[in-house]
């Protein structure tokens, strides 16, 4: 029995690796790790199917290093003991570093995360980790301060393209069943950036097709998908499509919706503190100061359902959900932040105005440090006009209350404060 399709592809040499030119192009930092045969411990951040593990192993590889494997899904302190004694015992023969990867850090519990610290800490291993969920919320912070992370981005369409390509013209299996490639669109869009996906669907449609050629069309990869598409559930590539279903629900205003792919998750196995955190960040993002309580709400959920769990813990989870879901709404943080981020990367630093400086020594007092700034309490309402921004951005408005309610009666105060300042 052959190898699935996308193994078989899988990349050999750094040369053939499609994507996340940010990280191994010319410039990127791994590229540059791998020439100087420099590996440090790293921590693989993107969503499936955008190379981590291939990258993980090529970074062995080049560098000349041994490798060892686990996955988080099925192993324990015991194998990750196992493995360090063995790294400890090649040291000793050699001078290279191995290097540990782990497949899904973030299943990992703390215990089993702490259990890696001394052999990352004493250079017994290099560590790579590799993970779909934020590692600031699942990966311990000490071990986090040890390794670095690098984010992972989905595949575009012109690299789903070469990869596409490269299968039909590069597997024996797929050369003989004479694919030809009418149309893609289905296919792009049914994969969403994940080349296995990808790679998984072109194999079916190859398998379930017969006759001297096999011309793919987007209906036709419309129909087989219909009966076949629990076959990419396996290792939770549908996961991303509910999450954002479940999301959209909740943005648009919909409780109906939004429990219905809480159900989803809830039957399908998904993580209670995986689908908490999502409603964490939609209260600030999609609800914001449009009900500040949605916020409260959420972080309490994930309290609560951390503590509690499954079953009890679905109730919660739709307590919280319906709730925000029926909330007014409100983007304007989430855009305020955007805009402002992005004013720093087109100005850079610019200086902090010297009124609203620290000034803790007195020769920061002598030279103006702080000085004329007024402290607002000690003004009538506790406010008092001054400039808070560098000269270049004086006037710039970043945050604009949203359309409701409470950030209407936000937008009259700052009105009333600031005039015309910031055109509120």
């Amino acid at each position: 029995m052959q190898a699935p399709l996308a193994e078989r592809l899988r990349p050999q040499k750094l040369e053939d690796y499609i994507g996340q030119e940010h990280l191994v192009g010319p410039n990127g930092f791994l590229r540059r790790a791998i020439e100087a045969k420099i590996i440090p411990s790293l921590i693989l951040w993107g969503p499936p199917g955008v190379g981590k593990t291939t990258l993980a192993r090529l970074l062995a590889k080049e560098a000349g290093v041994p490798m060892y494997s686990l996955s988080a899904i099925n192993s324990g302190v015991k194998d990750i003991r196992e493995v360090i004694t063995k790294a400890k015992e090649g040291n000793l023969f050699q001078q290279k570093r191995p290097l540990l990867f782990i497949d899904e850090i973030h299943r990992f519990s703390k215990s089993q995360q702490d259990s890696l610290l001394g052999a990352v800490e004493d250079g017994t291993i290099t560590l790579i980790g590799a993970t779909t969920e934020n590692p600031s919320f699942e990966v311990i912070s000490a071990l986090l301060s040890r390794a670095q992370v690098y984010t992972l981005k989905p595949l575009d369409k012109t690299q789903l393209d070469q990869l596409l390509e490269n299968a039909l013209s590069h597997d024996d299996w797929l050369k003989n069943k004479n694919i030809k490639l009418a149309e893609k669109e289905a296919l792009m869009r049914f994969s969403g950036g994940d080349a296995r996906k990808l790679l998984n669907i072109l194999e079916l449609i190859a398998n379930n097709e017969s006759g001297s050629e096999i011309i793919i069309t987007n209906e036709m990869v419309q129909e087989k998908l219909q009966d076949k598409l629990a076959l990419y559930d396996k290792n939770g590539e549908q996961h991303y499509d509910i999450i954002s279903a479940f999301i959209k629900s909740i943005r648009g205003s919909d409780p109906n919706g939004a429990v219905y792919w809480l159900a989803r998750m809830i039957e399908g196995g998904e993580d209670i503190k995986f689908i908490a955190r999502r409603l964490v960040i939609l209260a600030s993002e999609d609800i914001g100061n449009a009900n500040p309580t949605a916020l409260v709400m959420a972080n309490a959920a994930f309290d609560a359902v951390s503590k509690i769990g499954f079953p009890e813990g679905r109730i919660i989870l739709a307590q919280c959900t319906t709730y925000l879901a029926s909330s007014a709404k409100s983007n304007a943080s989430y855009e305020a932040i955007n805009l402002a981020q992005q004013a720093v990367r087109d100005h850079g630093d610019l200086e902090v105005p010297l009124h609203i400086r620290n000034a803790p020594t007195k020769l920061m007092k002598e030279l103006g440090y702080g000085k004329e700034y007024a402290y607002s309490h000690s003004y009538e309402g506790n406010f008092k006009a001054q400039e808070y921004l560098p000269e270049k951005l004086s006037g710039t408005r970043f945050y604009s209350p949203g359309n409701n309610d409470r950030e209407n009666a936000l937008r009259r105060s700052l009105k009333q404060k600031w005039k015309n300042k910031y055109g509120y």
